[in-house]
């Protein structure tokens, strides 16, 4: 697992939306595995103005999202103003999971098989949360899992509370599993500020533990850890 150290957040969402431009830059197709949130927010700020600066077309990537909350599309209208809506994608090659299926364990399994259709995925890039979540994947998540719902947990919610705050907050979401996650050909995760601190050690120098889904990684061949001096502040201190 590769650990590159950054400063802060702003530095964090430089340097990812670099490493994903190179390869944006010199692929004939990629597929993006890509999550919502608060740390993504500067990669695709900066993903969107180096599409426009350097006039690099976004014709041939296609993405999935990791998770959508169940009755809803907040992360659709995420994604499109954060990103789609910025650079020159075909609306046909972004897909997110369809919270307001009418069978959700059906829109699972449509998921699952849409990720398969288009080849996999080459780079999936993750957040982590407090408790050491991914995707949706909440503790306790078995590793093999693949696209499922969850219920989530009090402590997601609270984190996700400001994105409801004219409609009821689902307590219900579709997500990637994390045996879906770990298909991905390569795995880039971002961890921003203090409160990631624990996750962050967890990953790095914990062992395999289903009470902290990102620990999975460690199965992964091709992972690498992009965390600002925040979310390395309990590394910093062991070493």
């Amino acid at each position: 697992m590769n650990l590159i150290s950054v400063t802060d957040e702003e530095e964090l969402s430089r340097t990812a939306a670099e490493i994903l431009f190179a390869k944006i830059k010199s692929a004939d197709r990629l597929v993006f595995g890509l999550p919502t949130g608060n740390t993504p927010l500067g990669m695709y700020r900066y993903l969107s103005k180096y599409s426009n600066e350097y006039k690099q077309s976004y014709q041939h990537v296609y993405t999935v999202n990791l998770d959508e909350y169940a009755g809803s599309e907040t992360y659709h209208n995420y994604m499109e103003k954060h990103f789609f809506q910025n650079i020159d994608i075909p609306s046909e090659h972004t897909h997110l999971p369809n919270g307001k299926a009418d069978n959700l364990e059906d829109e699972c399994v449509r998921y699952e098989g849409l990720i398969s259709k288009l080849g996999g995925i080459d780079v999936q890039v993750l957040g982590i949360g407090e408790n050491g979540h991914i995707g949706f994947n909440e503790p306790g998540t078995n590793f093999d899992a693949r696209t499922h719902v969850v219920k989530l947990t009090p402590s997601t919610l609270q984190a996700n509370a400001k994105y409801f705050t004219n409609e009821e907050q689902p307590t219900e979401a579709i997500t990637m599993g994390i045996g879906t996650i770990l298909e991905s050909k390569e795995i880039l995760l971002l961890a921003a500020g203090e409160r990631k601190a624990r996750a962050v050690m967890e990953l790095l120098k914990g062992s395999l533990n289903e009470e902290i889904p990102a620990t999975a990684l460690t199965m992964h061949p091709n992972v690498t850890v992009l965390a600002d001096q925040g979310a390395r502040m309990l590394l910093d201190k062991e070493s």
